[in-house]
């Protein structure tokens, strides 16, 4: 047995994506966390990109579905399945040699939604479970130093949360968790062309019409994009085609991105004065997939007055963030960043 080790995986375990970290190798996998099942006997029929593409064109047989909603499980079975096979796919069969795996949770998530996360990695494979807080690990992630006496501010915009959190001596000091994200931006898109084309077009198409042409800062507006989108007219009932452009998805995305920047606004009011202070340097960072939305930093900045850095790699940042917490774990246990659980 000599010379073999445990492997320590980190999984950030998103709504739209999970992306799994291996210690001494980065990020290994980087796929959609969606999962295509076979009704007739729950086997496992296709996971990650392959299960994506069957999104709203499955038979009657298969059905494929997103087991995670608003940052937590929402159909148990299939995360388990999916975690194993992500687990498997990124370090192989293990035999006796589990590894200790950390998956991150958003803020304020109930100890219930928090128990299930990592009773679903143990049943997946893992020797020892643990959960960090996702704004603590994007802010490991994007490369903060929060172990000083000085406060950081991270905003996570994934697919089903935003996450936002004041950080200081390697612990949060004061954060909030909404389930308003990339998700709900698609949902919005979806509705304004129901209602201003009468064009029923699937989140896939509002997904890619939101990454191409859309814009959260009307300064941004100014090039007039515009995007073809495909879908059924609700009057005929037939295929058509539409031209929707830039300004349309600005309008059509404005009821969430104002309860994001409601949000970032509360945990600025709750924020001691100390490290509000030291935001007015040091400014907010942005991680997330969210934070590749075309002009967010600069709305964010606008409405608060503080600069805004959009991370390096932001969308690996809690992945990254979670492999770094399983070297960190006395410092970070120690301030009740992380919780464990171990395989009985």
């Amino acid at each position: 047995m000599f010379g073999l080790s445990f492997q320590d995986i980190g999984i950030d375990l998103g709504t739209a994506t999970v992306l799994v970290y291996v210690h001494g190798k980065g990020i290994v996998l980087r796929e959609p966390s969606v999962v295509a099942i076979n009704r007739e006997n729950g086997q496992i029929f296709a996971v990650g990109e392959e299960a994506r593409r069957m999104l709203g064109r499955t038979p009657g047989s298969i059905v494929a579905l997103r087991p995670l909603r608003d940052g937590v499980i929402a159909d148990y079975d299939s995360t388990e399945k999916m975690l194993r096979y992500f687990i498997e796919k990124a370090c192989g069969r293990q035999g006796l040699l589990r590894p200790r795996v950390m998956v991150c949770i958003p803020t304020g998530v109930t100890s219930v939604e928090e128990r299930a996360v990592r009773q679903a990695a143990l049943q997946a494979g893992a020797r020892q479970a643990y959960v960090i807080e996702e704004p603590l690990a994007a802010a490991l992630g994007a490369g903060l130093d929060i172990s000083e006496p000085s406060g950081s501010m991270v905003v996570d915009i994934g697919g089903g949360t935003t996450d936002i959190a004041v950080l200081s001596l390697g612990g949060i000091v004061c954060s909030t968790s909404i389930r308003v994200a990339g998700d709900k931006f698609d949902e919005a898109i979806v509705r304004y062309i129901r209602r201003e084309h009468n064009l029923m077009i699937g989140e896939r198409s509002a997904e890619e019409l939101k990454i191409r042409i859309g814009t959260a800062h009307p300064a941004s507006k100014g090039e007039e994009r515009a995007m073809d989108v495909r879908g059924r007219d609700l009057v005929t009932g037939l295929p058509k085609t539409v031209k929707i452009t830039a300004e349309e998805i600005y309008t059509a995305i404005q009821e969430p991105l104002q309860q994001i920047i409601g949000a970032v606004k509360e945990v600025l009011e709750k924020t001691p004065p100390e490290l509000a202070a030291d935001l007015v340097n040091k400014g907010i960072v942005m991680t997330g997939g969210g934070s590749l939305l075309h002009g967010m930093d600069m709305l964010i900045s606008e409405e608060t007055g503080l600069p805004v850095h959009v991370a390096e790699d932001p969308v690996s940042c809690v992945a990254l963030g979670t492999g770094k917490a399983l070297t960190m774990l006395d410092a970070l246990g120690r301030d009740g960043g992380i919780k464990a659980i171990r395989r009985g």
